[in-house]
């Protein structure tokens, strides 16, 4: 039975090939997963799928394994962007992890008028990205960018892509169901979430004034920011994603 210890490798992989570790790699590998020379590690890197390799050199500042052989192909999530508002730090990371496991195929941090955080470090973001996509079993790790003003982000939108435009104050409106733009063509998409302040009045009446945009209702209740994300991408999932 092939190892379930997981392990994503920055550079294109191939049958046969010999990687090198890190020293933070060997650390996790062989310090934290107590493996050693003969276990077996699966490798992913994004672009060629998933590989089983062996253990062939173990030490605490490195190591070696050769890949004996594809385990799976890539496997492409939705093209579904996930756009938030960061908001507090632990609850910031909980939303990317859940949106790289849950298969968003990029995530983009968004400054709105209310948003409380000023900055994010991405490469910290990034790397829980790849985290939860070791853990979850996926072969594709999302990106994860620099945060940008929600507005130059619409300024510059494509208008092919459609946005599900999660609006806490319809939490209370009579209005359709989201599941309802199963009609819609499938194609890119985006979530976009709001801070924990809300929108602005000017932020919704633009995105409700998009042609692409379809507003979402996420239950009866105004949820949390990281819960929202969580509802959005579920109810996206089930009604046009790879769930469906």
């Amino acid at each position: 039975m092939a190892s379930k210890t997981r392990l994503y490798v920055d550079h294109p992989l191939k049958e046969e090939q010999s990687i090198l570790l890190s020293r933070e790699q060997a650390h996790y590998l062989f310090g934290v997963m107590r493996l050693s020379v003969g276990g077996q590690v699966l490798l992913f890197d994004g672009m060629n799928g998933e590989f089983l390799a062996d253990v062939v050199e173990a030490g605490k500042r490195g190591g070696t394994l050769l890949i004996a052989s594809q385990t799976r192909p890539l496997q492409m999530p939705p093209d579904l962007w996930l756009m938030f508002a960061p908001i507090k730090k632990a609850r910031t990371d909980f939303i990317v992890e859940k949106a790289a496991e849950m298969g968003a195929s990029r995530i983009v941090p968004v400054q709105t008028e209310f948003t409380n955080s000023g900055r994010i470090q991405r490469d910290r973001l990034q790397a829980h990205a790849v985290e939860a996509a070791e853990q979850c079993g996926g072969t594709y790790v999302p990106q994860v960018d620099e945060m940008k003003r929600l507005d130059r982000v619409l300024n510059d939108w494509d208008e092919t892509r459609q946005i599900m435009f999660c609006d806490e104050t319809t939490a209370d409106d009579p209005a359709t169901p989201f599941e309802a733009q199963k009609d819609q063509a499938v194609g890119p998409w985006a979530i976009v979430i709001g801070p924990e302040g809300g929108f602005s009045e000017k932020e919704r009446n633009r995105l409700r004034g998009l042609p692409y945009a379809h507003v979402a209702q996420l239950g009866p209740r105004i949820l949390r920011a990281d819960t929202a994300a969580v509802a959005a991408m579920t109810l996206w999932q089930t009604a046009l994603g790879d769930w469906a």
